[in-house]
């Protein structure tokens, strides 16, 4: 699909099938502008609405030393409470926007990830990080608090009383203890957290693209719901899946001990 040329983000294909996404802007550590947050915005909009898109996304940060450092404080300085506001209301559609996207995201974390930053990696489907990146949802210290999903993309990765204590006391936490928290996924060496990342989208865009997509709808809609309830939209998740064209392909492919070549259809 055609994408348009975004200031803040960079888009490049690996492949026909993977698209990475870039938060550009390495000379504030990728900080969350007002572009920035519309661009994200247009882009997840765009991908959750095209037949065309991808099969799978990898989000990363530009540079070494960052993921995303969260909100850019400098260009709100200042911001009357109007205008703080309504910056703040593009940054809740883009997050939403990113929960509700139905292709899988990989978040692959090359650097720190503070605030606003943690919490966009949160929104993604899982999270890649390199072994020197540091957390922290520290906005207490700034007499605010997270406000695009933190509360709660956190609190569901690592459990509530963790949450609290690192949301209350504005703690920073490395890569380690995110791994052993259950916040990542996989720890990478430094220099290769967007290579073993793409490993991973590689291997979900050779599945069969409306199964990926109904077993992720499946998985994010059942866990809001009871266990009954989770499983009857995984059955209707199931049954839109029997007469596609992909799910023939795949059974023929199998039993002709060849690789299925789905079409998403």
């Amino acid at each position: 699909m055609n994408l348009p040329d975004y200031q803040t983000l960079k888009l490049h294909h690996a492949d026909e099938h993977v698209l990475v996404a870039t938060l550009d802007r390495p000379e504030v550590l990728n900080a969350i502008d007002t572009r920035m947050g519309s661009e994200l915005l247009d882009l997840w909009t765009r991908l959750g609405s095209s037949a065309a898109a991808p099969r799978c996304v990898v989000l990363t940060g530009a540079g070494e030393r960052a993921f995303c450092a969260g909100g850019d404080l400098k260009q709100r300085h200042g911001m009357s409470d109007e205008a703080w506001r309504e910056q703040h209301e593009i940054f809740e559609k883009a997050m939403f926007a990113l929960l509700d996207l139905p292709l899988p995201v990989i978040a692959a974390v090359n650097g720190h990830a503070y605030g606003g930053g943690l919490e966009t990696a949160l929104a993604c489907d899982f999270l890649y990080a390199s072994r020197n990146a540091r957390f922290a949802l520290s906005e207490v210290r700034l007499g605010i608090m997270p406000g695009a999903g933190g509360t709660q993309t956190l609190a569901r990765a690592v459990g509530e009383r963790r949450a609290k204590e690192l949301i209350l006391r504005a703690q920073a936490f490395d890569a380690e203890q995110a791994l052993q928290w259950g916040l990542l996924n996989h720890l990478s060496e430094p220099g290769r957290v967007l290579d073993d990342a793409l490993a991973a989208a590689r291997e979900i865009a050779r599945n069969g693209p409306l199964a990926v997509r109904q077993a992720k709808k499946s998985i994010h809609f059942g866990l809001q719901s009871d266990l009954r309830t989770g499983c009857r939209l995984e059955i209707e998740a199931y049954n839109r899946l029997v007469s596609s064209q992909d799910r023939h392909e795949g059974v023929r492919a199998f039993n002709e001990k060849r690789a299925p070549d789905f079409q998403g259809r």
